[in-house]
């Protein structure tokens, strides 16, 4: 069963590229398109323009042969796999990704169709680990192709696009998203010092790249514009369109306070009037800027200061634990002032404590969000 996205009313240039579109395959042998001007056409503004033509052209886009579709199993031939009980709840928890005021059996037949994709993707690879927010990028392909060619798009993009993402730990992922910070830096070095100073980290771009943004925008008609986009560009494209929307949000994220917790909540939540077509053309264009050896090599003098940091940092603990395990006859003024060592010991004990809590509800709080997705 298929779902089929009622198409929103087109303009005039949507209405031009349809057609254009349309020509080209009429012209060609079994509606197959030439990669090159599949991919001009994708990168293009309105992207493939409506899901019909989507169903066409994703999968060659993907590498995909439509002759050539495996029978998909059933929801109960499935039902023993390990991740089975997680990609179910998952799924259950995805209700925003499928179509609004759907009848209940179809919405069900849509559930378990998603279910048995993910499933048959990690069943057929088992080095790769499914991970919390693979469904939403399924869901998607789901949506526009069906359950056959949608399998076939996921099970090349999960070797390719998405193998570094399941992988058994994030921690490829998460030193992927580094790669934000030297674009940033060359592009606007003041706001990639505030994000610094900051320390928000890349916490709230994790989602983004994970799902290629279906599980942070609302609007269908952005997230299938944004897989045009995707499936037609290098693999760590992605990462330049965060950093694009970074850029184009400067000012903004510029007048909030500088520490972690204003910034993360700020950037986390993504606008709903975004100008993707505008953000689309900075990020082809910051592509073609920085070679991925220079990101590397940027990354990697990053990480070295954030150890030399950490470092410091530790040694410095280490000295005032040290000054602190002294005995109380080592240093005379506390003789002179007792009650002084007795406050300082409270305020410390105070401190401690706090900080201990939050660090014990950010870690309830990521492990929830995130667990699933290896992170820990």
């Amino acid at each position: 069963m298929i779902y089929c996205n009622k198409e929103l009313p087109e303009s005039d240039g949507e209405h031009r590229k349809r057609l254009e579109i349309e020509g080209l395959i009429e012209k060609s042998i079994d509606k197959n398109l030439a990669l090159d001007v599949l991919v001009k056409l994708s990168l293009s503004p309105y992207g493939l323009v409506n899901d019909h033509l989507r169903k066409i052209l994703w999968p060659q886009l993907a590498g995909c042969d439509v002759n050539s579709l495996e029978r998909a199993p059933t929801l109960d031939e499935l039902q023993y796999h390990p991740e089975y009980n997680q990609v179910v709840l998952d799924v259950n928890r995805s209700l925003k990704r499928f179509p609004p005021g759907i009848p209940y059996e179809q919405r069900i037949a849509l559930q378990d169709q998603l279910t048995v994709l993910i499933l048959r993707v990690i069943q057929k690879y088992p080095n790769l680990r499914y991970y919390q927010g693979y469904h939403d990028v399924a869901v998607t392909f789901l949506l526009v192709a069906g359950e056959e060619i949608a399998f076939a798009i996921m099970e090349q993009l999960s070797t390719s696009h998405f193998s570094e993402c399941m992988q058994e730990t994030m921690e490829a992922t998460q030193r992927r998203l580094m790669f934000i910070w030297p674009v940033i830096k060359f592009e606007n070095p003041e706001l990639y010092n505030f994000l610094q100073n900051s320390t928000v980290g890349t916490l709230f771009a994790l989602p983004w790249y994970l799902t290629w943004f279906g599980h942070s925008l609302n609007s269908y008609k952005s997230v299938v514009r944004l897989y045009d986009y995707f499936l037609a560009s290098p693999i760590y494209t992605p990462i330049f369109v965060t950093a694009a929307i970074l850029l184009y949000r400067s000012n903004e994220i510029l007048k909030e306070d500088c520490d972690m917790a204003s910034v993360h909540c700020l950037l986390s939540t993504l606008p709903e009037d975004l100008p993707f077509e505008k953000l689309l053309k900075t990020s082809s264009m910051l592509v073609k800027k920085y070679s991925l050896l220079v990101i590397e090599k940027d990354v990697e003098e990053l990480i070295c200061q954030e150890r030399k940091q950490r470092q410091a940092e530790e040694n410095m603990i280490m000295k005032r634990r040290r000054k602190m395990s002294r005995p109380a006859n080592a240093n005379r003024i506390f003789s002179i002032n007792p009650w002084l060592t007795n406050i300082l010991t409270s305020k410390s004990v105070l401190f401690t404590t706090a900080f201990s809590v939050v660090v014990g509800l950010c870690a309830y709080y990521y492990k929830n969000q995130y667990l699933a997705a290896g992170i820990s």
